[in-house]
Protein backbone atom coordinates (compact mmCIF):
# COMPACT_ATOMS: atom_id res chain seq x y z
CA UNK A 1 0.00 0.00 0.00
CA UNK A 2 1.76 3.46 -1.10
CA UNK A 3 0.82 5.88 1.95
CA UNK A 4 -0.95 9.24 0.75
CA UNK A 5 -0.62 12.11 2.43
CA UNK A 6 -3.94 13.77 3.83
CA UNK A 7 -5.73 16.11 1.47
CA UNK A 8 -8.46 19.04 1.45
CA UNK A 9 -10.80 18.23 -1.03
CA UNK A 10 -11.72 21.77 -0.85
CA UNK A 11 -8.59 22.53 -2.12
CA UNK A 12 -8.41 19.84 -4.80
CA UNK A 13 -7.38 21.39 -7.86
CA UNK A 14 -6.20 18.23 -9.67
CA UNK A 15 -6.68 14.51 -9.52
CA UNK A 16 -5.99 11.54 -11.75
CA UNK A 17 -8.01 8.36 -10.68
CA UNK A 18 -6.80 5.16 -11.69
CA UNK A 19 -5.23 6.29 -14.72
CA UNK A 20 -3.53 3.96 -17.65
CA UNK A 21 -2.10 4.89 -20.73
CA UNK A 22 -0.30 2.82 -23.92
CA UNK A 23 1.28 4.50 -26.39
CA UNK A 24 0.63 3.33 -29.87
CA UNK A 25 3.40 1.15 -30.18
CA UNK A 26 2.03 -1.11 -27.19
CA UNK A 27 3.70 0.45 -24.44
CA UNK A 28 2.32 0.76 -21.14
CA UNK A 29 3.46 4.10 -20.08
CA UNK A 30 0.91 4.48 -16.98
CA UNK A 31 -0.37 1.44 -15.06
CA UNK A 32 -3.28 2.64 -12.66
CA UNK A 33 -2.39 6.20 -11.40
CA UNK A 34 -4.19 7.92 -8.54
CA UNK A 35 -2.34 11.60 -7.55
CA UNK A 36 -3.95 14.57 -6.09
CA UNK A 37 -3.00 17.91 -6.00
CA UNK A 38 -4.61 20.46 -3.67
CA UNK A 39 -4.06 23.87 -4.24
CA UNK A 40 -0.51 25.74 -2.91
CA UNK A 41 1.12 22.32 -2.88
CA UNK A 42 4.54 21.91 -4.50
CA UNK A 43 5.02 18.51 -5.27
CA UNK A 44 7.96 17.11 -6.91
CA UNK A 45 7.46 13.58 -9.24
CA UNK A 46 10.71 11.96 -9.89
CA UNK A 47 11.61 8.62 -11.09
CA UNK A 48 14.30 6.74 -13.65
CA UNK A 49 14.20 7.14 -17.39
CA UNK A 50 11.03 5.75 -18.42
CA UNK A 51 9.46 5.27 -15.09
CA UNK A 52 5.98 7.43 -16.68
CA UNK A 53 7.02 10.62 -15.13
CA UNK A 54 6.68 12.84 -18.07
CA UNK A 55 3.83 11.03 -19.49
CA UNK A 56 2.18 11.41 -15.75
CA UNK A 57 3.09 15.51 -16.48
CA UNK A 58 0.92 15.55 -20.12
CA UNK A 59 -1.76 13.90 -18.59
CA UNK A 60 -2.12 16.93 -16.15
CA UNK A 61 -3.19 19.45 -18.96
CA UNK A 62 -4.78 17.30 -21.63
CA UNK A 63 -1.72 16.81 -23.75
CA UNK A 64 -2.21 12.76 -23.40
CA UNK A 65 -5.98 11.37 -22.58
CA UNK A 66 -6.35 8.41 -20.85
CA UNK A 67 -6.60 4.95 -22.69
CA UNK A 68 -8.34 4.00 -19.00
CA UNK A 69 -9.26 6.16 -15.96
CA UNK A 70 -9.89 9.43 -15.25
CA UNK A 71 -8.28 13.01 -14.89
CA UNK A 72 -10.37 15.72 -13.02
CA UNK A 73 -9.49 19.47 -13.32
CA UNK A 74 -10.79 21.76 -11.20
CA UNK A 75 -13.64 19.58 -10.60
CA UNK A 76 -14.06 18.89 -14.10
CA UNK A 77 -13.75 15.78 -16.22
CA UNK A 78 -11.04 16.53 -18.82
CA UNK A 79 -12.68 14.26 -21.51
CA UNK A 80 -15.52 16.85 -21.82
CA UNK A 81 -12.51 20.23 -21.30
CA UNK A 82 -11.12 21.71 -24.71
CA UNK A 83 -7.25 22.21 -24.50
CA UNK A 84 -8.27 25.88 -23.49
CA UNK A 85 -10.56 24.92 -20.93
CA UNK A 86 -7.52 23.34 -19.48
CA UNK A 87 -4.90 25.53 -19.74
CA UNK A 88 -6.86 28.24 -17.66
CA UNK A 89 -6.11 25.56 -14.68
CA UNK A 90 -3.31 23.57 -15.12
CA UNK A 91 -0.01 25.52 -16.93
CA UNK A 92 2.66 23.02 -18.91
CA UNK A 93 6.07 24.24 -19.42
CA UNK A 94 7.95 21.93 -21.68
CA UNK A 95 11.40 20.32 -21.07
CA UNK A 96 12.46 21.55 -24.76
CA UNK A 97 11.22 25.22 -24.53
CA UNK A 98 11.72 24.92 -28.69
CA UNK A 99 8.99 23.14 -28.11
CA UNK A 100 6.67 25.48 -26.95
CA UNK A 101 7.93 28.30 -28.74
CA UNK A 102 6.32 30.30 -32.38
CA UNK A 103 5.97 33.25 -32.09
CA UNK A 104 7.79 36.71 -34.06
CA UNK A 105 8.52 38.11 -30.81
CA UNK A 106 8.81 37.58 -27.45
CA UNK A 107 5.91 39.90 -26.59
CA UNK A 108 3.83 38.16 -29.43
CA UNK A 109 4.79 34.69 -27.42
CA UNK A 110 3.78 35.56 -23.93
CA UNK A 111 0.14 37.34 -24.87
CA UNK A 112 -0.72 34.27 -27.24
CA UNK A 113 -2.40 32.18 -24.54
CA UNK A 114 -4.27 34.87 -22.61
CA UNK A 115 -5.08 35.99 -26.13
CA UNK A 116 -6.34 32.94 -26.90
CA UNK A 117 -8.65 32.67 -23.82
CA UNK A 118 -11.09 35.45 -25.94
CA UNK A 119 -9.93 38.36 -23.06
CA UNK A 120 -9.54 41.90 -23.47
CA UNK A 121 -6.68 43.18 -25.10
CA UNK A 122 -5.72 45.28 -22.45
CA UNK A 123 -6.10 42.59 -20.10
CA UNK A 124 -3.70 40.44 -22.17
CA UNK A 125 -1.24 43.44 -22.38
CA UNK A 126 -1.46 43.44 -18.46
CA UNK A 127 -0.92 40.12 -18.24
CA UNK A 128 1.92 39.43 -20.53
CA UNK A 129 3.91 43.03 -19.22
CA UNK A 130 3.49 41.49 -16.02
CA UNK A 131 4.97 37.85 -16.92
CA UNK A 132 7.47 39.47 -18.81
CA UNK A 133 8.78 41.61 -15.89
CA UNK A 134 8.50 38.82 -13.51
CA UNK A 135 11.06 36.25 -16.05
CA UNK A 136 13.43 39.34 -16.58
CA UNK A 137 12.98 39.58 -20.34
CA UNK A 138 12.25 43.29 -20.85
CA UNK A 139 14.69 43.88 -22.81
CA UNK A 140 14.40 41.20 -25.17
CA UNK A 141 10.59 41.78 -25.87
CA UNK A 142 10.81 42.98 -29.21
CA UNK A 143 13.15 39.85 -29.81
CA UNK A 144 12.23 36.19 -31.72
CA UNK A 145 12.42 34.30 -28.97
CA UNK A 146 13.63 31.18 -30.76
CA UNK A 147 16.88 33.65 -31.53
CA UNK A 148 17.50 33.83 -27.37
CA UNK A 149 20.04 31.56 -25.58
CA UNK A 150 18.60 28.51 -23.87
CA UNK A 151 18.30 30.09 -19.82
CA UNK A 152 16.11 33.09 -22.18
CA UNK A 153 14.41 31.00 -24.17
CA UNK A 154 13.01 28.55 -21.21
CA UNK A 155 12.69 32.00 -19.22
CA UNK A 156 10.50 33.39 -22.23
CA UNK A 157 8.49 29.52 -22.46
CA UNK A 158 7.51 29.91 -18.51
CA UNK A 159 6.52 33.57 -19.14
CA UNK A 160 3.77 32.47 -21.79
CA UNK A 161 2.63 30.09 -18.76
CA UNK A 162 2.94 32.48 -16.13
CA UNK A 163 0.53 34.65 -18.49
CA UNK A 164 -2.39 32.72 -18.38
CA UNK A 165 -2.50 32.18 -14.65
CA UNK A 166 -3.18 28.77 -14.10
CA UNK A 167 -3.68 27.50 -10.57
CA UNK A 168 -1.20 24.64 -11.05
CA UNK A 169 2.39 24.86 -12.80
CA UNK A 170 3.92 21.77 -14.30
CA UNK A 171 7.47 22.07 -14.94
CA UNK A 172 9.21 19.23 -16.58
CA UNK A 173 13.02 19.48 -15.81
CA UNK A 174 13.05 23.12 -16.25
CA UNK A 175 16.64 23.56 -15.43
CA UNK A 176 18.04 21.22 -17.63
CA UNK A 177 20.93 23.03 -19.89
CA UNK A 178 21.21 26.30 -17.53
CA UNK A 179 24.52 27.29 -15.66
CA UNK A 180 24.30 27.36 -11.98
CA UNK A 181 22.97 30.93 -11.73
CA UNK A 182 20.24 30.27 -14.02
CA UNK A 183 18.81 27.59 -12.29
CA UNK A 184 19.25 29.17 -9.09
CA UNK A 185 17.26 32.36 -10.43
CA UNK A 186 14.87 30.39 -12.28
CA UNK A 187 13.95 27.94 -8.71
CA UNK A 188 13.84 31.31 -7.24
CA UNK A 189 11.03 32.29 -9.88
CA UNK A 190 8.88 28.94 -9.30
CA UNK A 191 9.23 29.37 -5.33
CA UNK A 192 7.76 33.08 -5.46
CA UNK A 193 4.86 31.36 -7.60
CA UNK A 194 4.30 28.50 -4.64
CA UNK A 195 4.04 31.18 -1.93
CA UNK A 196 1.37 33.20 -4.14
CA UNK A 197 -0.44 29.87 -3.65
CA UNK A 198 0.05 28.52 -6.82
CA UNK A 199 0.46 24.55 -6.84
CA UNK A 200 3.43 23.71 -8.42
CA UNK A 201 4.23 20.09 -10.26
CA UNK A 202 8.27 19.83 -10.41
CA UNK A 203 9.21 17.03 -13.03
CA UNK A 204 12.75 16.28 -12.56
CA UNK A 205 15.70 13.63 -11.81
CA UNK A 206 18.10 16.30 -9.69
CA UNK A 207 17.41 15.45 -6.56
CA UNK A 208 19.38 18.56 -4.38
CA UNK A 209 16.59 20.38 -6.28
CA UNK A 210 13.55 18.18 -4.47
CA UNK A 211 15.43 18.15 -1.42
CA UNK A 212 15.88 22.10 -1.82
CA UNK A 213 11.98 23.37 -2.79
CA UNK A 214 9.85 20.37 -2.85
CA UNK A 215 7.33 19.53 0.26
CA UNK A 216 6.17 16.23 -1.21
CA UNK A 217 7.44 13.75 -3.49
CA UNK A 218 6.00 11.28 -5.51
CA UNK A 219 8.34 8.56 -6.80
CA UNK A 220 7.37 6.79 -10.35
CA UNK A 221 9.16 3.49 -11.41
CA UNK A 222 7.43 1.38 -14.43
CA UNK A 223 4.63 3.45 -15.13
CA UNK A 224 3.61 3.49 -11.11
CA UNK A 225 3.46 5.31 -7.87
CA UNK A 226 5.51 3.39 -5.09
CA UNK A 227 6.02 6.06 -2.59
CA UNK A 228 3.86 9.36 -2.46
CA UNK A 229 5.45 11.10 0.96
CA UNK A 230 6.87 14.45 2.71
CA UNK A 231 10.65 14.92 0.94
CA UNK A 232 12.41 13.59 4.46
CA UNK A 233 10.07 10.66 4.53
CA UNK A 234 11.06 9.94 0.57
CA UNK A 235 14.45 10.54 0.98
CA UNK A 236 14.69 8.53 4.33
CA UNK A 237 14.05 5.25 2.34
CA UNK A 238 17.32 4.93 0.15
CA UNK A 239 16.92 1.54 -0.62
CA UNK A 240 13.15 2.14 -2.52
CA UNK A 241 14.76 5.10 -4.08
CA UNK A 242 17.90 3.16 -5.80
CA UNK A 243 15.15 0.58 -7.05
CA UNK A 244 13.49 3.30 -8.34
CA UNK A 245 16.87 4.15 -9.85
CA UNK A 246 17.55 7.00 -7.67
CA UNK A 247 19.67 8.66 -5.10
CA UNK A 248 19.30 11.05 -2.81
CA UNK A 249 21.65 14.42 -2.56
CA UNK A 250 25.10 13.56 -1.55
CA UNK A 251 24.18 15.36 1.89
CA UNK A 252 21.63 13.25 3.15
CA UNK A 253 23.81 9.87 1.73
CA UNK A 254 25.87 11.13 4.01
CA UNK A 255 23.66 11.74 7.19
CA UNK A 256 22.38 8.09 6.33
CA UNK A 257 26.50 7.03 7.09
CA UNK A 258 26.85 8.93 9.98
CA UNK A 259 23.76 8.29 11.88
CA UNK A 260 25.16 5.52 13.50
CA UNK A 261 27.36 9.02 15.32
CA UNK A 262 23.75 10.26 16.17
CA UNK A 263 23.00 12.00 12.99
CA UNK A 264 19.48 12.41 11.99
CA UNK A 265 19.01 10.33 8.62
CA UNK A 266 17.00 13.06 6.93
CA UNK A 267 18.78 15.66 6.58
CA UNK A 268 17.88 17.53 2.88
CA UNK A 269 20.69 20.72 2.75
CA UNK A 270 24.27 21.23 3.89
CA UNK A 271 23.26 24.13 6.01
CA UNK A 272 20.89 21.10 8.55
CA UNK A 273 24.20 19.50 8.07
CA UNK A 274 26.35 21.91 9.46
CA UNK A 275 23.44 22.20 12.22
CA UNK A 276 23.11 18.67 13.12
CA UNK A 277 26.81 18.22 13.50
CA UNK A 278 27.63 21.45 15.28
CA UNK A 279 24.41 21.48 17.90
CA UNK A 280 26.06 20.41 20.75
CA UNK A 281 29.13 22.47 20.54
CA UNK A 282 27.98 25.30 23.42
CA UNK A 283 26.98 23.14 25.77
Amino acid sequence: MIPLPEHDGNHQVLFLRNVKFTYESGVDALKGVTLEVDSGEYIAVVGGNGSGKTTLAKHMNGLLRPSVGQVVVSGGDSSTMTPAQMARVVGYAFQNPDHQLFCGTVQEEVSFGPGNMGLPADEVKRRADGAIEVMGLSEVRGKPPLSLPLGLRRRVSIASVIAMDPKVFVFDEPTTGLDANEADELMAIIRKLNGEGKAVVLITHEMKLVAEHANRVVVMAEGRIVLDSDTRGAFSDIELLRRSKLLPPPVTQLAHKLSQMGVSRDILTPQELVFELTRGDDD
